[in-house]
């Protein structure tokens, strides 16, 4: 099943029908859908998919000619070019004939098998292909290799792109595609347990609850999801044992570089080394408070929706899983399910806030938004505020975020207005964004603040449905 993805699909549809030399770099962390992107623009078009693998360049040489081969109408057995600047002069010539799409997947693991590969596109690029009717696009997965190897300024290819996509997980409004019977919680809690990766969603029944396909796919041994991060680190990592020491120690609460290595029992440099990797996979995630310059103040936390839940769900209960007794181990963290909840709901009203950016519907546009973290100088204890965006001095929007059972006192809104009184701005916005709603008093609170807003979850869902042509309320004036 192919879902979402309108906005990356008509960049390549728009690119195609230029009908001239296009240079497309594709790239994203495994599991995002890049090749079922890629597949689906294709798809009755004449095009060359050559994907390569981690193997050598002999063998990649012979599936580049197989894929050759049937572009031009062979039958039977390729042959097999003699070398690989020879496979692309008869890609060039098929090209001389009819558009043609040139899709080369895993590009890293080809770069890795011939080293010499992006120079020698280069070549063709400039020589040859930059006059034909012809669509490059190269894919991967490795972020560092793709960011540094082929848009970086020392990359042979660098200046050869006409465009790039970074693709991400998708959003919250595709997940409903996979799991069209599901509650909008449970919608909620699937996002922010798989981060939104279509290949995660597939792995979820749409016949079964939430709580049944957790277990079977986390707390069983057969379950995908039960293997997938030491699959990753495996595939990905040299030295998984000291990757997995320090997600275990960012799981159990470390944060700051010394108390992670520190628990993780390695040295400070190697866990550096470790965050940096991690961080490029995507997988965990640096952060500064919202505004700050002093990189002291950093903090690591797990980014990715399902390492997460593994860390902490998961790992401490493999003992009980490998022993067939899922059903005890997920009975130890069912209560714990809602405080997970609560990152992964501060991350889909962050998202919600960047959506209404996009549309123009909030007060005004920002380019920033983070967590921020701090002494209250007044009361001189720590304090945190869980999104702010904008720019200080400027126009600021301050939010909390709550994922409870119970709607939302006016201590609550109280506290957040305290709080955003911490900065200079021209303008404070505050919003609360609640699971089930907002007491009375909260609510009639307010409705006496003209940048106050309060909104359910039920108010978010409803307006991300609204279709962008539709009529939309601003959420603040905007005087």
């Amino acid at each position: 099943m192919f879902t979402g993805r309108t906005r990356e699909l008509n960049l390549l549809e728009e690119r195609y029908v230029r009908n001239a030399y296009e240079c497309i770099i594709v790239y994203g962390r495994r599991r995002n859908g890049k090749t079922a992107l890629i597949s689906k623009f294709c798809a009755g078009k004449k095009s060359i998919f050559f994907s390569a693998e981690e193997s050598t360049a002999q063998a990649n040489l012979r599936n580049l000619s197989e894929a050759v081969y049937q572009a031009a109408g062979g039958s039977g057995e390729a042959p097999v070019y003699s070398d690989f600047k020879t496979a692309f002069a008869a890609i060039a010539a098929l090209a001389q004939k009819q558009k043609i799409v040139l899709v080369i997947d895993e590009y890293p693991y080809l770069a890795k098998a011939y080293p010499g590969i992006s120079s020698l596109l280069q070549v063709l690029i400039d020589h040859t292909l930059s006059k034909l009717n012809i669509m490059l696009i190269l894919c991967g997965s490795s972020m560092s290799f793709m960011q540094e190897q082929l848009l970086g300024r020392k990359s042979p290819l660098y200046g050869r792109r006409t465009g790039q996509i970074r693709l991400g997980p998708l959003d919250f409004t595709d997940i409903k595609a996979f799991l069209p019977h599901a509650s909008a919680e449970d919608l909620a809690f699937y996002q922010a347990v798989t981060g939104g990766i279509p290949q995660y969603l597939k792995f979820m029944d749409d016949s079964r609850t939430l709580e049944q396909n957790l277990k079977q796919n986390f707390f069983d041994t057969g379950g995908y999801l039960f293997a997938e991060p030491s699959a990753l680190l495996n595939q990905e990592l040299r030295d998984p044992a000291s990757y997995n020491a320090v997600l275990e120690a960012v799981a159990s609460g470390a944060s700051r570089i010394n108390d992670i290595a520190l628990r993780a029992g390695i040295s400070r440099e190697s866990c550096a080394i470790c965050l940096k990797n991690l961080t490029a996979l995507e997988i965990t995630e640096r952060q500064t408070p919202f505004g700050a310059r002093n990189t002291n103040k950093t903090l690591y936390c797990i980014a990715d929706g399902m390492f997460r839940f593994w860390y902490r769900f998961v790992g401490g209960c493999r003992t009980l899983i490998e022993r067939g007794m899922g059903e005890a181990a997920f009975s130890k963290i069912r209560g714990e399910l809602s405080d997970f909840m609560g990152q992964g709901f501060e991350r889909l009203c962050l998202n919600w806030l960047r959506e209404m950016n996009r549309r123009g519907l909030l007060p005004f546009v920002f380019e920033q938004a983070g967590r921020w973290w701090g002494t209250d100088p007044r009361t001189k204890t720590r304090t945190k505020v869980d999104i702010v965006a904008g720019e200080t001095q400027g126009s600021m929007l301050f939010c909390e975020c709550k994922w409870r059972n119970e709607p939302a006192a006016a201590q609550i809104l109280d506290t957040l207005i305290r709080r955003s009184e911490l900065f200079s701005a021209s303008r404070r916005c505050c919003i609360v964004f609640s699971k089930n709603g907002f007491t009375h008093e909260c609510r009639e609170k307010a409705a006496r603040l003209p940048d106050v807003r309060l909104l359910s979850f039920a108010e978010m869902i409803e307006q991300l449905n609204l279709k962008e042509d539709a009529a939309q309320p601003q959420i603040f004036s905007r005087s």
